[in-house]
């Protein structure tokens, strides 16, 4: 049986960046200012792998 932290962990993170690309994506296709978001997309992709590996460290240390 997988750790719960792990299951947990893997969810939040799924959310969260499905979340961000689904509005990043939308923003970008459906506003002429869109394309200036299209800038901030490497530090969107920066912060969630930041939050995949403070997930990770959080499954870990409570397993």
């Amino acid at each position: 049986m997988p750790n719960r932290r792990y299951l947990t962990a893997f969810a939040i993170a799924a959310v969260i960046s499905m979340g961000a690309v689904w509005l990043l994506a939308w923003l970008i296709n459906n506003h002429d200012w869109g394309v200036a978001m299209m800038l901030i997309v490497p530090l969107a992709v920066f912060l969630m792998i930041r939050l995949a590996r403070r997930l990770d460290r959080w499954a870990r240390d409570g397993g």
